[in-house]
């Protein structure tokens, strides 16, 4: 049999202090920042990615824009039904739809990762 782990502790909170832990502790599990304010009270609460990543809502916005604009999904969708069914000649103008086609998907990936500050580029 495996070390017993320790009961749980609970502790009874004003709605007012509730609030202000909550706050205090932004994205932060209340449970993980009660820890460190009471045993690491001489050093910062560590910090987590936000609720809200988005680093640049305005190019977010702009990809966005695009997709609704463009007919990318139906043309991808009809080539897909094409190539399943072996209707899909290969000719130049297939062959640059889809290449333009990955290229677009290529944008908005590169788009999506700056608007998500992701910092990843392949």
């Amino acid at each position: 049999m495996g070390k017993k782990r320790p009961s749980p502790f609970s502790l009874r909170l004003t709605f007012e202090q509730r609030a202000r832990l909550e706050k205090e502790a932004g994205d932060i599990p209340l449970g993980a920042y009660i820890l460190d304010r009471l045993f690491n009270d001489d050093t910062k609460p560590p910090r987590r990615r936000g609720k809200n990543p988005v680093k640049d809502h305005q190019a977010l916005a702009k990809l966005l824009g695009k997709l609704g604009q463009s007919r990318l999904s139906a043309n991808l969708n009809q080539l897909a039904k094409s190539a399943n069914t072996g209707s899909l000649p290969v000719t130049p103008d297939t062959e640059a739809a889809l290449n333009e086609a990955a290229e677009a998907v290529r944008e908005m990936r590169r788009t999506l990762i700056e608007a998500l500050n992701l910092g990843v580029e392949p």
